[in-house]
């Protein structure tokens, strides 16, 4: 190249797609290369706060295809008129469509008060946005008394920041006099599988959270102490976005007995990646193991059935904030608790 291409190249540039395209020869969907500004955007994303435009965005691994699954309240993206639901085909002029996620995400991040463009495909049909970036807080848990003393979580993704979080929301609704709990993973894609099992250490009895087993047949387990556990009714809601460390939740839920999954099935990804930074500040991206659920159930690519199957309401699928008393999925798990 150096000896006979006609143009000046940018050698880092080459150098970028050159092991993209050896990560890409892996034939996995979940690996990626990533250079230092997306592996760097990758890292701000699970530390609480970052510059852009106030989304949550799902892919289907089968098609590639890009889709909003929830929208902050008050954010960019709310204000531009993007709608969970969205399918996102360009963003800043690239085309998103099967490309890794967290690239995705570090494209859609950027310098606060920069624009970026977004085209979707939704509802109202495909229209192209330029909206601001601005500094997002990252809100992984929401929480609130309802009637009947019934408490209510919601967990947007397993992060840095969720575990303290959420242990925080509970404790409140505890000193509040809660009788009963819905956790909500509904549009959950996953995260941290150190976060999540935190949790799960705080609601389960003592016993084998989940665990993995790469190809040489090697194990790692992750388990409760008797230290706490949580004695009251539960009901998680899940969905087909509800995926990975997501599952493992529900997944461990669902074989201790302890709560009633409502909702749909979830995703089905029952495989972990571990991400291996490199000297230059790039990074790689490798799947490297299959996790069980505690009674060494595998759920990759089968997801995991609900005990009480409830569809959301058609003309919910597209609200930006869908009220409690309107949420039939919701509504369901509340039933189910009295």
């Amino acid at each position: 190249m150096e000896t006979y291409y006609l143009d000046e190249f940018d050698g880092v540039h080459v150098e970028n797609y050159l092991y993209n395209g050896a990560v890409a020869g892996l034939g996995d969907i979940y690996a990626a290369y990533y250079t230092e500004e997306e592996y760097q955007s990758m890292i701000d994303s699970t530390n609480g706060s970052y510059y852009g435009i106030g989304v949550e965005i799902s892919q289907n691994m089968t098609t590639g295809i890009i889709t909003i699954s929830r929208i902050f309240e008050g954010s960019p993206a709310e204000e531009a008129g993007l709608l969970p639901g969205d399918v996102i085909y360009r963003i800043a002029g690239e085309e998103v469509t099967g490309e890794d996620l967290n690239k995705v995400v570090a494209l859609i991040k950027g310098e606060e008060y920069t624009t970026v463009e977004v085209a979707r495909d939704g509802e109202s049909g495909y229209l192209e946005f330029e909206v601001e970036r601005r500094t997002i807080e990252v809100p992984t848990v929401e929480s609130e008394m309802l009637e009947n003393q019934i408490g209510y979580i919601a967990i947007t993704s397993f992060d840095d920041v969720t575990t303290e979080q959420f242990m925080t929301a509970l404790d409140t609704l505890e000193s509040q006099g809660m009788e009963a709990l819905v956790v909500d993973l509904r549009n959950n894609g996953g995260g941290l599988v150190s976060s999540v099992c935190a949790i799960l250490d705080r609601l389960l009895p003592e016993g084998l959270i989940v665990y993995t087993e790469d190809k040489y047949g090697n194990r790692e387990e992750e388990y409760s102490d008797a230290e706490n556990y949580f004695d009251k009714p539960l009901a998680v809601l899940v969905n087909g976005n509800s995926a990975s460390a997501s599952e493992i939740f529900a997944g461990a839920i669902k074989d201790y007995g302890i709560g009633t999954l409502v909702g749909t099935t979830t995703y089905g990804k029952g495989i972990v990646q571990k991400i291996y930074p490199l000297s230059d500040g790039t990074a790689v991206k490798l799947t490297v193991s299959k996790y069980y659920t505690p009674n060494g159930n595998n759920i990759h690519g089968t997801g995991i059935e609900p005990d009480v199957t409830v569809e959301l309401d058609e003309e919910l699928m597209y609200e930006v904030e869908i009220p409690k008393e309107e949420d039939n999925q919701l509504q369901a798990a509340i039933e189910v608790l009295k």
